[in-house]
């Protein structure tokens, strides 16, 4: 049974800090020759800073489709899924936004989330909830959690002593 919330709730805000995983979801302007990008996110980098605001540090690895299509419009979708015995799928729809690391906001949010910004973050992004639904989440698989795998700070720091990381850090668009 699907519910709808304006922002979240403690049983909510308990559902998502006991989740291993989340995904964003992003949409381009120009559907018709681009894609729908879809990322799951692993790591302790989530933190939610009132019922109506989220913020995850983004490393790099892979392209940068999530901050270049909040550039073009702002829309975000998170969705938490529960892999455990209790099933429930958590979405969360807002607007986004890229900040970088040595902004002002930037600054301030690297604080607030306390030891969860690495060296290898590229940038934060911010969730500004507009809306909040819950579904049931009976037809998603249990799975168990065996640990955080290691390979993306590895890369991260072979590619920081090589320089490849650069490519990767940052904003990677110049047009405004």
């Amino acid at each position: 049974m699907a519910e709808i919330f304006p922002e979240l709730n403690e049983r909510l805000v308990n559902f998502i800090k006991a989740q291993k995983i989340f995904f964003v979801a992003t949409a381009p302007d120009n559907l018709k020759d681009e894609h729908i990008n879809l990322s799951p996110k692993g790591y302790d980098v989530l933190e939610i800073l009132d019922n109506k605001t989220v913020v995850y540090a983004d490393y790099p690895g892979s392209g940068n489709e999530t901050a270049t299509h909040l550039q073009q419009n702002g829309k975000l979708t998170m969705m938490f899924a529960s892999f455990d015995k209790n099933p429930m799928i958590l979405r969360l729809y807002g607007r986004g936004e890229a900040v970088a690391l040595d902004s002002s906001l930037g600054r301030e949010l690297k604080e607030k989330m306390g030891g969860k910004v690495s060296q290898y973050v590229r940038h934060l992004i911010l969730l500004r909830i507009e809306k909040v639904k819950t579904s049931c989440g009976y037809g998603v698989p249990c799975y168990q959690y065996l640990g955080d795998r290691k390979d993306l700070i590895e890369w991260s720091n072979r590619a920081s002593i090589t320089g490849k990381i650069k490519k990767y850090m940052g904003f990677l668009w110049k047009e405004a």
